[in-house]
């Protein structure tokens, strides 16, 4: 892959989640990320979170193959992990041992509460971190709090600040420093995301009920509308130039209320709607599913997404005005790689043989 990290090399402990989405960012963007698989991983044929790898797959019950990683890690810029404070450690994989070897090493850890606290060894999913944020608390209706799927607290808390933080760590180096342990807790990743709505609130402009703020559904000219045809038109008008637009596509007044705005955006389909306002700044946006996003007009102009092996899935983003990032090579079978990354760290054939035999 060329990027503008590449020349970058980075070793991937397999996780889910966070951990595989900065290595899919890192990779994407040049740098080489060899994954190190562990069996029982729960995971999905050709996961767009596992392209641009090479792979190997190390049982790390064994000596053998904690030597392995070993090796790798004096050669590489940097090493994400996710798994539980002290996993590394008692495989003796930890930040202290592999910085002693390669002192320039940047070890990305990834976890949901972060390395120390009283959290920190307990269980849990996106929607337990971001439940600590104080985010989890502003999103849905009046009535009670929805789950936002996962992408606030694995992948922007999580995985897009591990990312940000590797770079930023990896940029140090370069510049003379020496490497260093990241510490990313995506309850913290979280609450970051949320900088804005904390300084709202601080200022007196949030208050602490769903639906009654400015972005969260409470302005009736930002929200989601259902239409005719049961499918879903998003309105973002907040400024009065666009809020004037808005109102006089919809022929109401600017006073009126949420239910008036559903009564006549019910009266139409969706798409209808679309073509209806198209050409203006009413900040009108159809929703689409997971199926329509890919083909969208203006997805397709921009290339936005791809299809790697039957698998429609996000470009890589986002662009350079001189680096081009390349097409991304779809996710590799488990292990396909080991013989070569083996050969290369100086391995005879017999060794590798016997490693990779048992892994």
């Amino acid at each position: 892959m060329a990027g503008p990290l590449t020349g970058v090399k980075i070793l991937e402990m397999a996780g889910l989640g966070p951990g595989p989405f900065a290595a899919m960012m890192l990779a994407d963007h040049g740098a080489e990320v060899i994954r190190i698989e562990r069996a029982g991983m729960i995971g999905v044929p050709n996961d767009p979170l596992l392209r641009n790898r090479k792979s190997v797959a190390l049982d790390l019950k064994r000596p053998e193959c904690r030597e392995v990683v070993g090796r790798l890690a004096r050669r590489v810029d940097g090493l994400i992990e996710g798994y539980r404070p002290g996993v590394m450690e008692r495989l003796g994989l930890g930040p202290d041992a592999l910085l002693k070897e390669n002192p320039a090493l940047v070890y990305g850890r990834v976890t949901g509460w972060g390395q120390d606290g009283p959290l920190a060894q307990k269980a849990g999913h996106d929607i337990n971190y971001i439940a600590i944020s104080g985010l989890l608390h502003g999103i849905g209706p009046r009535e009670r709090p929805v789950v936002p799927l996962n992408y606030l607290g694995d992948y922007a808390g999580g995985g897009m600040l591990l990312a940000f933080a590797m770079v930023a760590a990896l940029l140090a180096v370069k510049q003379g420093g020496s490497g260093q342990v990241i510490d990313t807790a995506m309850s913290e990743g979280a609450a970051l995301v949320g900088a804005l709505t904390y300084g709202l609130r601080a200022a007196g402009h949030w208050r602490d009920e769903r639906e009654a703020n400015l972005l969260d559904g409470g302005e009736p000219s930002y929200g989601i509308y259902r239409c005719l045809d049961g499918k879903y038109l998003a309105l973002g008008a907040i400024e009065p130039q666009f809020r004037d637009a808005l109102f006089k596509g919809l022929a109401l007044q600017p006073s009126a209320d949420r239910a008036a705005i559903e009564t006549v955006i019910a009266s139409r389909a969706r798409d209808d709607w679309v073509a209806h306002f198209a050409g203006t700044d009413a900040c009108v946006a159809p929703v689409l599913d997971m199926g329509e996003a890919p083909v969208h007009p203006h997805n397709i102009a921009r290339r936005s997404f791809i299809d790697l092996d039957g698998v429609f899935q996000p470009a890589p983003a986002p662009r350079y005005s001189k680096t081009r990032l390349e097409r991304p090579d779809p996710p590799r079978a488990a292990g396909r790689d080991g013989r070569e990354v083996l050969v290369d760290l100086g391995y005879s054939e017999a060794e590798v043989a016997q490693i990779l035999k048992a892994s």
